[in-house]
């Protein structure tokens, strides 16, 4: 996984800050807000998403409350590496859509000295660990999870429960597809289409 080639022997080593949670939950609003810091600090900055996620703009991160930065779209995690030369901090939202190659692609980053720091979702919507995030969490030095509030009991939710009976795993949607639960009510709801 680590090549000894892409250690930085002289510099500072970088290090990988994860954001997880469900939808809903500001994972996106704490990765701007963590950019837009390092922006104002005069560190060189580059945003990258995967090309697939479109809901709200082609080439901007938008949070669901409408806070933005600019992106760059990338169709594989392999295109972070060769754009990522030169930067001081790395943003990469919607982690769970890449392939298992942006966990080695986010190590060699941080040991090239960069400051890595990735938003994702945790679980896709059967409740099971999400595509590369298990692994990016694994090998993070910091991971913050962070929740929203579940629609049906007003408590902490860590659950996306997609509202239709569509099998497909990568389903980009909004409030219209997915509302956030906590685990009692994403269990009745999910217990309940099974009971019927």
């Amino acid at each position: 996984m680590f090549l000894e080639n892409t250690v930085n022997h002289k510099e500072q080593f970088g290090w990988i800050e994860v954001i997880s949670g469900s939808m809903f939950s500001g994972k996106t609003e704490e990765l701007i807000r963590r950019l837009k810091r390092a922006q104002f600090a005069k560190q060189k900055v580059e945003i990258f998403k995967p090309s697939i996620d479109t809901r709200y703009h082609d080439e901007l991160v938008v949070s669901h409350d409408a806070n933005e930065i600019r992106s760059t779209p990338v169709p594989a995690a392999a295109n972070i590496s060769i754009l990522a030369q030169g930067c001081d901090v790395i943003g990469i939202d919607e982690a769970q859509f890449f392939d298992d190659e942006i966990v080695t692609v986010c190590n060699n980053l941080a040991n090239q000295g960069i400051r890595v720091i990735v938003a994702g979702l945790d679980m896709d919507f059967k409740g099971n660990p999400f595509g590369p995030m298990p692994a990016l969490m694994a090998t993070a030095e910091y991971v913050t999870k962070v929740h929203a509030v579940c629609t049906r009991t007003g408590n902490l939710a860590n659950y996306s429960f997609r509202k239709n009976d569509s099998e497909k795993l990568v389903m980009l949607g909004e409030t219209e597809e997915y509302e956030p639960l906590s685990r009692a009510a994403y269990y009745r709801a999910t217990h309940k289409s099974q009971d019927e």
